[in-house]
């Protein structure tokens, strides 16, 4: 884990990478960044965890094999999905490796996460991540704003 403390500000966009490939790390940290995120990375299952529980992020990616030989032994993924939904629906997940077809929702259903992309479209991890992110927001847009409604109205007395 990076010994580096760092600052969020409210108008900052966090984002968290967990990958063990070095190539795909540094396409995703440069799309990332490209789009105005902040990037983390984590290094371990551990640090992944510790980082997660910490910051709300807005994007993580995870790269199926992270710290694993093949997916069922990603244990970071297994965390997620055993996750929760209240303390990771605050992110917009994406699943990257060789195993999946790219925006197949049903391979994203069955992995509990919001998108899936294949090694093969890096080249066009920035336009993905943006159109992953877009399409979270509208599909839980609906339910964010019940939700703001519930608590606004809860916060004024109940009107």
């Amino acid at each position: 884990m990076s010994t580096k403390f760092e600052f969020l500000s409210t108008s900052d966009k966090p984002a968290l990478l967990a990958f063990s490939t070095p190539e795909w790390l540094e396409a995703a940290r440069s799309s990332l960044t490209e789009l105005g995120f902040k990037v983390h990375t984590a290094a371990t299952h551990g640090d992944f965890l510790i980082r997660f529980s910490q910051v709300r992020y807005q994007v993580v990616i995870l790269e199926e094999r992270f710290a694993a030989n093949d997916i069922s032994e990603n244990l970071t993924l297994q965390a997620l999905q055993h996750m929760p939904m209240n303390q990771r629906r605050h992110a917009t997940i994406v699943l990257f490796g060789d195993s999946f077809q790219t925006f197949t929702p049903m391979q994203a259903f069955q992995q509990s996460v919001h998108a899936v992309i294949n090694s093969s479209e890096l080249f066009l991890l920035k336009q993905l991540i943006e159109k992953a992110v877009a399409d979270n927001g509208l599909f839980l847009h609906a339910y964010r704003e019940a939700q703001a409604r519930i608590y606004g109205n809860a916060a004024k007395g109940g009107e």
